[in-house]
This record gives structure tokens, sequence and C-alpha cells, in this order.
């Protein structure tokens, strides 16, 4: 089943690579099940995804954030023993500028493959997966994997078409100064949110001493490779903009296999409340709040959710560390 997952990463950084020459670049002129605006690639993806892995007798579904329902193996395939979720082709908006997208699956076991696979067979807590991985599809493109035993990153080699392993046993180190956040987003943070990245902004005059750069590329695997690669935190948090929903990345096929990588790799992931890996589920396309990256960060951002700092006033402009100081004098 790797091996076809890999193949199908492949076919999907050939078509990335062509580009406008093969024309798959641009809007597909329709939305999926989130009411998301889908491009050509997102759909040429998960075409890719669900030929490439319907066939090899390991799986009995598949899960898709460009697909309505799962994705029951039909006949006459034989059917296996797990179940595949995946996002074809995550960063989607941003293939249009040439910026480094990816793909991102993720492996459970199935309770039953004698049956038909039903929405509830693939509501399993992050815990429960056996492998996760992703491919980035940038100036090199790679594919990172674990399988429960560490994080492996192989390298697609141009010259002769195959994935070779160049970084074996990753690690993402501990501390960081780096964060990556929408700050557009500001105005609808909780206060723990607020309280981090002000802190992050204050550098070294403040109360954390040293400095920090800010990164956001708007693309979660690219954000995650970057981590893993080097450190840091990635903040994607629950806010109020859209106060129905609980966050805005997918769980099942984005945050759990993202953060199994993480975890694996010796770092952090979590909803800012609990670790993500241990949400159960709900419902296939259903959002959270995320948040990983170092350690060390990750669980400072958890413990200020435990203990928010109480703010008196209602204003932002008097806030601790902000633009004025309340005074007695003040009109």
């Amino acid at each position: 089943m790797i091996l076809n997952i890999a193949l199908v990463c492949r076919r999907i950084s050939h078509a990335i690579a062509c580009g406008a020459l093969a024309g798959v670049n641009g809007s597909a002129d329709s939305t999926n099940v989130q009411g998301e605006d889908q491009k050509k690639l997102d759909i040429l993806s998960n075409d890719l995804f669900i030929e490439g892995n319907q066939w090899g007798g390991q799986l009995a579904g598949m899960v898709s954030e460009e697909l309505d329902e799962p994705y029951s193996i039909p006949k006459p395939y034989s059917r296996g023993r797990y179940l595949l979720l995946f996002d074809p082709l995550d960063g989607s908006s941003n293939i249009d500028v040439n910026v480094a997208v990816g793909s991102i699956f993720s492996v459970l076991r199935t309770p039953d493959s004698r049956r038909t696979t039903t929405v509830k067979d693939y509501l399993q807590p992050g815990v429960k997966q056996v492998a996760a991985g992703y491919a980035i599809y940038g100036p090199s493109t790679m594919l990172v994997l674990s399988v429960g035993n560490g994080v492996h990153a192989f390298t697609l080699c141009p010259l002769v078409g195959e994935f070779m392993l160049t970084h074996p046993n990753l690690q993402v180190p501990e501390d960081t100064n780096e964060f990556a956040i929408n700050t557009s987003n500001s105005r609808f943070w909780d206060e723990p949110v607020r309280r981090y990245v002000d802190e992050c902004i204050a550098g070294k005059t403040g109360e954390r001493g040293k400095d920090f750069n800010m990164r956001w590329i708007a693309s979660l695997v690219a954000e995650a490779h970057r981590i893993l690669m080097r450190g840091g935190v990635f903040l994607y948090p629950r806010d109020n903009k859209l106060p129905a929903r609980n966050g805005r990345l997918r769980l099942l096929y984005e945050a759990n296999p993202i953060g199994f990588i993480m975890e694996q790799a010796g770092g952090r992931a979590s909803t800012g409340h609990e670790p993500v890996l241990q949400v159960v589920p709900t419902e296939i396309h259903q959002r959270i709040g995320f948040i990983f990256g170092s350690k060390n960060e990750v669980e400072r951002i958890e413990e200020y959710h435990k203990h928010p700092r109480r703010v008196d006033s209602p204003n932002p402009l008097f806030h601790e560390r902000s633009l004025f100081t309340e005074s007695p004098n003040m009109l």
C-alpha cells in the first residue's frame, strides 16, 4: 500500500511540474463537500489516489477531502484490512503562484474487512493510526513517512524515478525561535493564543527574553515540513471568526497524520486543550483547532489554555503590553 501511495505521489508530482504546460492549473469551477473552490489539480490528484490504491487488495475503503462520503473498494477488487484517509492536494490555492503544496495521508485498520465500510469505521482517534505521511512537491519532491517507529524522509530522484532515503530518523528540536500563524485573524483569537503571540512579538524586550521570527506559507504540508526539518511551532487555532466551526483544519486527514508525524519525531501536536491524537472524531470531515511543532513551545501554549490570564479591561488598547497604559487621570 505504501508503495502504491508513493507511485501516486510521483504521478501528482509530474502533473504539478508540468503545470500550465499540461493545462492542469486553475479552477475546476466546482466546490467540494466543505464548500471550498476546487482546482483542476484537486480533482486530478483525488482521482489518482483512488485509481492507484483501489486495486492493491490492502484497502477496505477510503476517505478524501474531495469526497462527500467514504469510498468502498468495488468489485472485482479484493477488500483488505486497512482504511486510507487523505487530502490529495493540500494548499492547492498556492498552485497558480508556484508555491510548495503536498499530499497528506493516514492509514487505519478497518474494524471488519468482511463487510462494506461505514462512516463509523473511520471515526477512530489518531492514536489508532498504523501509518501516516505526506508528500511535498517543492524544489524537490519528498515523501515523509512514519509507520510508528520514527520518521523518515525520501527524496524523489528525477534520474531513476524512485524515492530514495535521504533523511532517516528525523527529530523536531524541542526549542525554537520561529512561529507560524495567520495574524490577519488576530481579532478573533482566544486570549491564550493572543498572549503567546504577543510574547513572541515582544522578543528580547518581553517576557521570553529572545527574538522570534514569524513564517506563514498557507500550506499545511509546507509548514509541517519546515518545522520537521528545523523546528518551529504552527498555530491554526479555533477562533471566533466562524463560531459554528471548531477550527479550520480537518481532523482525520490533516491534523491526525501531521500530528502523528510530529509526535513520532519528538514534537507535540495539540488542539491547545488536549493532544490532537486523543480526540475521538464524530464525523469524517470534522474540523479542529491545531497547534504543533517543537515540544516546549506547544506545551507552553497548552499551559496558557489551562490557566488563562485574567484581562480586566475589554478594550484591547489597554491590555498588558499594549499601546496605552491605563491611568486614573485618563478621561
